[in-house]
């Protein structure tokens, strides 16, 4: 194929540069994923933000080339009676990483932070008492050793509307829509208020959070793929190519929020 050919075929491909990137960024990837198992450590991804935010999306994309032996994600459903009667975490702990595992939650105790207190399906003493052990439970995890990444997906109001009504409207999508999905717009200022009072009582050194901006979707996965990467050690990492835009990705701080970074 001659060059003006290439060229044509870049303009008729609009996408061709994200998925350029996406390809090198999963073959980043999958050398962290061999120096990993090589090591025996345990990796632990947190995805949380707003319903349509782009989790399932942007997991698909970390996991695709990986080994399925080696990486699991954890979506679980909502608690049983018994899972009610339990201590709040003990749900979570059976799905923690052992050595050589990937494993990302998409959405995660932090349920209890936000969909739980804003729709009112915990007391007020649960809330609370969560909000002041998590800090500990994580600080736990990560002296265990469990190497633990916070992110948050952010998109603003407008967009979440869109993508509900493309998930009503497109046949592929349906399965995602649900009572609570119905409920987000109406609720929207609710979810601001508590995601806000998450960050301030569960950012720590420990276990900080990070913050995507995600209205672009495919923006948002190369960039929280480019910062996880830039946190991992392995070998053979291409520096050149990790380099995440602070407007995309950055960590939580208070003037975050003030500034309007943060959807309000």
């Amino acid at each position: 194929m001659g060059k003006n050919s290439t060229q044509e075929k870049s303009a008729s491909h609009p996408d061709h540069g994200y998925g350029k990137t996406l390809e090198a960024l999963q073959i980043e990837l999958v050398k962290f994923q061999k120096h990993l198992i090589a090591k025996g450590d345990r990796i632990l991804i947190l995805l949380e933000g707003r319903d349509s935010a782009g989790k399932d999306g942007t997991i698909k994309r970390v996991i695709e080339h990986l080994s399925p032996r080696d990486t699991r994600v954890v979506a679980l459903n909502k608690p049983s009676t018994r899972d009610e009667s339990e201590w709040y975490f003990q749900r979570y702990v059976p799905y923690l990483p052992a050595a050589e595992e990937f494993v990302l939650f998409n959405r995660s105790w932090y349920n209890r932070a936000g969909v739980e207190w804003v729709m009112g399906f915990c007391t007020e003493a649960q809330y609370e008492e969560f909000m002041e052990t998590v800090p500990t439970f994580e600080q736990m995890l990560v002296r265990s050793g469990i190497q633990l990444f916070k992110y948050y997906l952010d998109i603003d109001k407008a967009e979440q509307k869109q993508r509900l009504k493309d998930r009503l409207t497109d046949p592929l999508k349906q399965w995602k829509m649900s009572p609570i999905d119905a409920a987000a717009q109406k609720h929207w200022k609710g979810y601001s208020t508590a995601r806000n009072a998450m960050f301030a009582r569960t950012h720590t050194p420990t276990a900080p959070w990070t913050i995507v901006r995600a209205n672009d979707k495919k923006q948002a996965r190369l960039n929280l793929i480019m910062d996880l990467l830039t946190r991992l050690d392995y070998k053979d990492k291409d520096h050149a190519l990790l380099c995440p835009d602070p407007d995309v990705v950055f960590n939580y701080t208070h003037d975050a929020v003030e500034q309007g970074r943060v959807a309000a």
